[in-house]
Parts: C-alpha cells; sequence; structure tokens
C-alpha cells in the first residue's frame, strides 16, 4: 500500500469517526453521503487510470496481456464500483465532455421515469429539460463544483432533490481541486439525494409551530388586556373584576387544555403511549362518557343516547377507548343543534363475517348536527383543522381532538372515518379489530 493511499483510509477512518458523534442526525446523514460521494469519485478515478494503464500495456511491443494480479485488482475494483451503484439509494449520474450518459444507477433509472433499458449514450437534454440540472452538469464540466442545487420533479407525486455534481479529471490530471478549476474536465458525476420526507417534515414542523403560536397568541393577549385593565383601576368594581377575572380563567384553561393535548399528540406520536389492549364491555365505558358530559350536553339541551348492547364486547385499551369517545362526543355536542341528540352504538363485525361485509368491530357515534361541507371531510382528521374556527374557539376547541383520535384508533391497529350530510349530521366510526385479531403495541407517526 503506498503512501498516498494510506493516508486516505487514514483520513477518511478519521472523517468517518467524526461523523458518527455529530449529534444532529441529519448533518450525520449528509456527512456520510458526502464521504460516499468521495468514495466513488476515487473508485471512478482509480478505474479509469487502471484501464488506461492496462491498455496502454497490451499496445506495448513485446508487451503481454498484463500482469496477472493487477487484472484481478481491476477486476475485483470494477465489480466493488458496479455493487456500489446499484446498491445507493441515491441517484447516480455520470456524464463525458460531450454531455452524454456513461453510467448510471437503478435509482437515476427511477428518477428519469426510465422503467426499461439503460440511460447510457444517451444525452443529458434528452433525459430531463431542467435547466438547473442541465447548468449544475455544464459547470461541473467546466472545472465547478456544484452542490445545494435543489430539484423539483413533478410526475404522479411530487419528489424533491438535493443535486451534487463534482467534476471529473483526466486520468493524467494532477492537482487534484485545483487543477479542476483551471482546466476543463473530461467528465462529471453527478448525486441526486432525494429530500422528499425531510422537506415534508420540515413544512409539517413549520406548520405546528405556526399554529401552536396562533393558538396560544389569542388567550395569552386576552389575559394581558384584561389584566391591564384590572391594574388601571377596573378591580375596585367589584362586578366588572368579577367579570374580567373569569375571562381570564377561561382563557388561561384553553391554553392549559391546549399543552395537555400537544403533550399528548407528540408522545403519541413519539411511540411512548402503549396500548394495552385487551377484552373490555363497551356498554360501561359508553355510560361513564355520557356521565362525565352531562353537564356540557344538558347547557345546550343535548340528549346523549347510549344504544350500545350490554354484551358487547371489543378488544382495546380501555382508557384510550374512553378517551376517543369523549373526544368524539364532546365535539358531536359542540358542533349540534339546539335540542340535538348524540347516539353512540355498535356494530360487531364478527356477526357480519360470514358475508364479508366487514372484519372489525365498529362503534358510532351519530349526532344530529347541521352536518360538514364534503371539502373539509378529508382533512378534519389533520391538526388544527377546523371547520368554522372562530365558532371552535369560542367553544374552547384545541383542534388537536380528532387528531388524537385518529392516532390512538392507529396505535389499536384500527383506524376512524367520517361521513356528513349538510342538514343531517355527521357520523363518527371508529374500526378497531376484533377480538380474534389483536392490535399491534405500537406507535404510530403521521400527518
Amino acid at each position: 500500500m503506498s503512501k498516498r493511499n494510506a493516508f486516505l483510509i487514514l483520513a477518511g477512518a478519521v472523517a468517518l469517526a467524526v461523523a458518527l458523534i455529530l449529534p444532529s442526525v441529519t448533518t450525520r446523514a449528509l456527512v456520510a453521503v458526502l464521504l460516499l460521494l468521495l468514495a466513488v469519485v476515487a473508485l471512478v478515478r482509480s478505474f479509469v487510470s487502471k484501464t488506461s494503464l492496462k491498455e496502454l500495456q497490451t499496445s506495448r511491443p513485446g508487451s503481454t496481456t498484463g500482469d496477472e494480479e493487477s487484472s484481478q485488482e481491476i477486476f475485483a475494483l470494477g465489480k466493488l464500483f458496479e455493487a456500489t451503484m446499484s446498491g445507493m439509494r441515491e441517484g447516480l449520474l455520470v456524464v463525458d465532455k460531450d454531455m452524454r450518459v456513461v453510467a448510471s444507477n437503478k435509482a437515476a433509472h427511477r428518477l428519469f421515469n426510465l422503467s426499461q433499458g439503460k440511460l447510457d449514450s444517451q444525452r443529458l437534454t434528452e433525459l430531463t429539460r431542467n435547466p438547473a440540472v442541465y447548468s449544475a452538469f455544464l459547470d461541473a464540466l467546466k472545472g465547478t463544483e456544484r452542490s445545494g442545487v435543489k430539484i423539483e420533479t413533478h410526475g404522479p407525486e411530487r419528489l424533491v432533490f438535493d443535486l451534487r455534481v463534482v467534476p471529473l479529471s483526466n486520468a493524467n490530471g494532477r492537482g487534484g481541486a485545483s487543477s479542476q478549476k483551471t482546466h476543463a474536465a473530461q467528465g462529471a458525476l453527478g448525486v441526486f439525494i432525494d429530500i422528499t420526507r425531510i422537506e415534508r417534515l420540515e413544512h409539517v414542523r413549520q406548520e405546528f409551530l405556526s399554529n401552536v403560536s396562533h393558538e396560544l397568541r389569542t388567550p395569552l393577549t386576552a389575559i394581558l388586556a384584561f389584566i391591564e385593565t384590572l391594574e388601571a383601576g377596573a378591580i375596585e368594581d367589584q362586578a366588572a373584576s368579577q367579570r374580567f377575572l373569569a375571562i381570564i380563567r377561561r382563557n388561561a384553561t384553553r391554553m392549559h387544555d391546549l399543552i395537555d393535548d400537544i403533550l399528548e399528540l407528540s408522545a403519541i406520536e413519539a411511540g411512548n403511549v402503549q396500548v394495552k389492549a385487551e377484552q373490555v364491555e363497551l356498554a360501561p365505558i359508553v355510560t361513564d362518557v355520557i356521565a362525565s358530559l352531562a353537564s356540557k350536553a344538558a347547557a345546550q339541551g343535548i340528549v346523549l343516547s347510549n344504544a350500545v348492547a350490554l354484551d358487547s364486547m371489543v378488544f382495546a385499551d380501555a382508557r384510550r377507548l374512553e378517551q376517543m369517545l369523549t373526544n368524539l362526543v364532546e365535539n358531536g355536542i359542540k358542533f349540534n343543534r339546539p335540542n340535538g341528540q348524540v347516539t353512540i352504538r355498535f356494530e360487531n363485525g364478527r356477526r357480519e363475517r360470514e358475508s364479508e361485509t366487514a372484519v372489525r368491530d365498529r362503534i358510532v357515534v351519530e349526532d344530529t348536527g347541521e352536518g360538514i361541507p364534503a371539502q373539509h371531510l378529508e382533512r378534519l382528521f389533520e391538526r388544527f383543522y377546523r371547520v368554522d374556527r372562530a365558532r371552535s374557539r369560542d367553544m374552547g376547541g384545541t383542534g388537536l381532538g380528532l387528531a388524537i383520535v385518529k392516532h390512538l384508533a392507529r396505535a389499536h391497529g384500527g383506524e376512524v372515518s367520517v361521513t356528513s350530510e349538510l342538514g343531517k349530521g355527521s357520523t363518527f366510526t371508529i374500526e378497531l379489530p376484533t377480538i380474534n385479531q389483536p392490535a399491534p403495541r405500537v406507535g404510530m407517526w403521521s400527518s
């Protein structure tokens, strides 16, 4: 082993060690991809150099077909390069100085929607008309390395890639990066790193923070305003001060409920909430839910009806099932009509299995409210999504209740859905595995 190779191996080991101790997962991933890219570039250059040397030796008069050891080394290097390219999840594309593809991998085929055949020998302009891709490879052929180029595709689904393109000098090139800046390259190697999921998570994070800030700012502003009013002398007016204090308490309670729901939802999504499903009687749970919400229902003249048979059994975590039903029934009370009704009933999936119309037990919560417009149904279980924001806030809603129901249902191995008809009310359905189909005890993450 030459001193140069030994130095490169040592430098790579040190860089890998530094990457492993970095605190950020994203930073570690980017460093790992960079090291992989440098390794691929080194393999390409070494392979081209050794192939050229072999051709030179075979063309000399009196020369043999080459040393057997060198041939085996080149063969192994080529196999390693091919395996590396095939196994990469990142799309890899190598072009020559004429912008013609000379090497690619399967990930690049998927990127350019090529299900069969190869990209080799095609010009880059035949594969894509994205000016950012062409410009990055053109700059690399001029000796300028490009990184951080954001590429978006709009096929069946929107994908986002981070493109990094490095120039490839000829086999006799000397001076490394410095020579690439002053001499045109013989080719360019581009790596397409899929950052679609990272972009989506970043969007969810920003939207979540924006919603939380807005939801906390509203009650906090009201609290500060009434405190200032009391400090300005209104505290001497006993009737006014009692009314202001009641408003302050109501807004403080709203903030407390919001923080509790945020913590609860975060714990469920992180998998820290374990669902211990077992056979439980459904009717007593529904009775407890109705009793806990009886005062709220009576204040609006809403009748709560338990239509669950006494012998109904479900496979669920009793405490989490009560939490889901409480959120749905409370939602039915808030958005019901005066003197309306909320009914809870049960549909046994085992009894319908012979006809294969259902394989899950269903708990149905029906209300006689005004109904939900069809365009809102698909997003109803998203965090902070409200059909009528002003009305929901006036009633003390946090905008997270239905999202918690969705995640708890999925943690049971089930699902929750909603159907609604304007003027006739809404129907929420919790589907749970039957007793013979136990639910997995796993956490769920989704938007």
